[in-house]
């Protein structure tokens, strides 16, 4: 199973906008290697803060653009993983291990990426299988069927 593990920010991190401590980021550092070490690793980044992006807002046929910086920074994103591993369990006791993100009260989330097979009850085999060869061919993709 794949998740997406999502650090949230703070208003403190979004509004700074730095670079995170020194020592922070070492611990990050080991934290990661632990990661890859154990093989779950797919892709991980982080983001910078909301003061630098732009939301697109949706309404019908009408599409709004948005600069940043937005004012819930606690729901913003300022870095995330996509791991591989056995349950959300699993991921669950790696997140427990990862350093404190802003060194003050933070959080985690952790999503499950929707597999291919996830979408059997309304697509055909065939739209599964040119899907999963589509995805096949993007650079670094990791694809379950």
């Amino acid at each position: 199973m794949r998740f997406m593990v999502i650090v949230k920010s703070t208003p403190e991190a979004d509004k700074k906008g730095a670079l995170p401590d020194p020592q922070l980021l070492a611990e990050m550092g080991k934290f990661n290697e632990e990661l890859i070490k154990a093989g779950i690793v797919l892709a991980m980044d982080g983001l910078h803060p909301s003061s630098k992006g732009a939301r697109v807002k949706f309404s019908g046929t009408s599409r709004t653009v948005i600069d940043g910086p937005f004012t819930e920074a606690k729901e913003l994103i300022a870095g995330f993983w996509i791991w591989q591993v056995k349950s959300l369990e699993e991921a669950i006791e790696w997140v427990k291990r990862c350093p404190n993100p802003h060194g003050s009260d933070s959080e985690i989330e952790i999503r499950q990426v929707f597999e291919m097979e996830d979408f059997a009850p309304i697509l055909s085999k065939e739209e599964i299988e040119y899907k999963v060869a589509k995805r096949a061919e993007l650079p670094n993709q990791a694809v379950s069927k």
